[in-house]
């Protein structure tokens, strides 16, 4: 039989060594004693024999020792040299009853460390064939031989037989325990890999909250490339609710009893940045156990995802919708007073006044043209949103150019303004979406025209390097410093009575800003009460 693997055989075998290289003198000496005539020995024939093998035998053992056996096969070599020279010894100078007889257990046992059963089996056979011819030898000199051979061998086997099956129990319950660890370790992998395949941070911790287990995720949360392991979960979030309160996550684990989700909690980073957290944890049970009569705590399993940009678009929707509905609510109002005015005054018997159903059906008017604008833009940012009609294609920057003068040329000159062109040499072409680039350039065209009321809207593009910058230019009342830093938000009209004047949904530049975005640009603003305003923004030309 095989005892275990490579790395225990190695241990073995320098045991073996170390022992073998001890013996030998040992009995070596020992030897020499019973020469001398100091120690009593009804076996020694010769000195020569005894010189020889004592010699031969340390001289090999010593051997032995500097250079281990490179192969197993070499190693059984020299444990049937070592067992010649000990049944010799005993055959020739000390005999089977000695002082030293246990050292045989030892050599019997090595047998089977490196030639298995049938090492121990071949061992036991020798010892028992040299004892029982050194029983032939010497029967008729002392017939006593045959209870000390006995005896002595005997008792050799058996205790050699038992330390084997010592050996060879602790060598099933390592077998067994290497199993059970190896088995562990790959449920361990199992539950890792499971993890960290997770995109939600995740945690398993003891009961009283140290980390155990981890996955990337959540290093990616906490910001930070320092091991977690042994930390306590609660100390690595600062967290605090809804109201601004203190939250304690350990606290909120030891009172969980199954499990709970919160998502009113957010977490403060060191640089003071928060962000708001969803946070799903339990306990971890296990199984039914005799003796507690019950589950046992095992700790806890927490899973935290980041949901700032969820919550702020969820914010941001209610938001909308609230802003929305009041902005519709006006005009629908006006729109259906109106309406019922000019139903009054065509239902009356006396004719109705041309002039007071005109200004009647054109503020009707006014009010579904403010609609239909609102209702576009709202379109256009729910494109923009999606990402429809986001594919790029070339657009040759100079025809796109003079299609747009072409289009809003007679819009202007409603107006009484000049709508011009400046256009820069070799403008090239650029690789964005069609219909957003133009949807931008549509949207600073239209605003300058509508509140510019005398001069002109110039619309340039000038190449430098591989960029192109486009810009809208207007004469017009142009936009207060107060006013700039709010003019991209959703919703918002200057208080300045000119821009009062005019009908505007407040949406047409927060359109524009989440159409630059997707053109991976941003939009400049130059402007200075009543000298006009300068929209700009640059894209990269194929």
């Amino acid at each position: 039989m095989h005892m275990g693997g490579a790395e225990y055989n190695q241990e073995a075998t320098r045991v073996v060594r170390t022992l073998s290289v001890l013996i030998a003198p040992i009995l070596a000496l020992y030897s020499l004693l019973i020469m001398q005539g100091v120690m009593p020995s009804t076996h020694y024939v010769s000195p020569v024999i005894t010189i020889g093998i004592s010699v031969l035998w340390v001289v090999v053992s010593l051997y032995y020792f500097v250079r281990p056996a490179p192969s197993r096969g070499d190693q059984i070599a020299r444990l049937i040299l070592i067992h010649y020279f000990a049944l010799m010894l005993c055959l020739f100078i000390t005999g089977f009853a000695m002082p030293f007889a246990p050292f045989f257990v030892l050599l019997l046992v090595a047998s089977h460390l490196f030639a298995g059963r049938s090492g121990l089996f071949l061992s036991t056979l020798a010892l028992t064939l040299t004892a029982g011819a050194d029983i032939l030898i010497r029967y008729a000199a002392d017939p006593s031989i045959i209870m000390q051979n006995g005896l002595t061998v005997s008792s050799l086997i058996l205790l050699a037989y038992a330390v084997v099956g010592i050996i060879n129990a602790q060598e099933t319950k390592r077998q067994q325990l290497v199993h059970s660890q190896s088995r562990e370790r790959l449920q361990y992998d199992r539950i890792l890999t499971i993890m960290n395949n997770l995109t939600d941070a995740a945690f398993t911790t003891d009961e009283k909250g140290a980390i155990l287990m981890y996955n990337a995720a959540a290093l990616d949360l906490l910001d930070t490339n320092d091991s977690l392991k042994g930390r306590n979960v609660g100390k690595l979030f600062k967290l605090t609710d809804t109201d601004g309160k203190p939250a304690e996550l350990l606290e909120a684990l030891k009172e969980a009893k199954i499990k709970t989700r919160r998502d009113d909690l957010s977490h403060t980073y060191d640089d003071g940045e928060s962000a708001r957290l969803e946070i799903t944890y339990a306990p971890i049970r296990s199984s039914y156990s005799l003796d507690k009569k019950g589950d046992e705590l095992g700790g806890y399993i927490v899973i935290v995802r980041d949901v700032t940009k969820q919550k702020s678009l969820e914010d941001e929707r209610d938001e909308f919708i609230s802003v929305v509905s009041h902005e519709l609510r006006t005009p629908i109002t006006i729109v259906e007073g109106t309406l019922s005015n000019l139903d009054i005054l065509m239902n009356r018997p006396k004719a109705p006044d041309l002039t007071v159903l005109s200004g009647t059906v054109t503020t009707a008017h006014n009010q579904v043209m403010y609609l239909a604008k609102m209702v576009n833009d709202l379109s256009t940012l729910s494109r923009a949103e999606r990402g429809v009609a986001d594919t790029p294609e070339e657009i040759d920057v100079a025809e796109l150019l003079h299609t747009l003068h072409r289009q809003y040329e007679k819009d202007a000159e409603a107006s009484k303004l000049h709508l011009n062109l400046d256009l820069g040499h070799k403008l090239g072409k650029v690789n964005v979406s069609r219909l957003y680039l133009e949807e931008l350039l549509q949207n600073f065209i239209t605003n300058a025209i509508k509140y510019t009321k005398e001069g002109s809207v110039t619309v340039t593009a000038v190449r430098e390097d591989d960029m192109v910058t486009f810009s809208v230019k207007d004469t017009g009342i142009g936009i207060s410093r107060s006013d700039q830093i709010n003019v991209f938000n959703k919703f918002y009209r200057s208080e300045d009575y000119r821009i009062r004047e005019t009908n505007g949904t407040g949406l047409g530049l927060y359109v524009s800003t989440k159409l630059a975005h997707k053109l991976h640009t941003r939009i400049q603003l130059k402007s200075r009460l009543n000298y006009g305003s300068t929209f700009s923004f640059t894209l990269p030309v194929e």
